[in-house]
């Protein structure tokens, strides 16, 4: 198993409370996914992951998937 990394994703469409579980739990549904957290009031998404199983391109796919664009973010 390789090791697991940290990602920062950003997004600034985070328009309501109820979006947090939603992203949270299509990115937890991804192979290889450790803990997904999403801070609504920075529109930060950190998720720590397995990058052999879950590429970043995955993890935006899938917070795509729930109706809202996120991007790579340095911090």
């Amino acid at each position: 198993m390789s090791q697991a990394m940290k990602t920062i994703l950003r997004s600034d469409e985070l328009s309501c409370p109820s979006c947090v579980p939603k992203i949270e739990k299509a990115l937890n549904a991804l192979p290889g996914v450790a803990k997904a957290a999403v801070r609504f009031n920075t529109g930060k998404i950190e998720v720590e992951h397995d990058p052999s199983q879950s590429s970043v391109e995955a993890l935006v796919e899938a917070i795509r998937s729930t109706g809202y664009e996120a991007r790579p973010s340095a911090f």
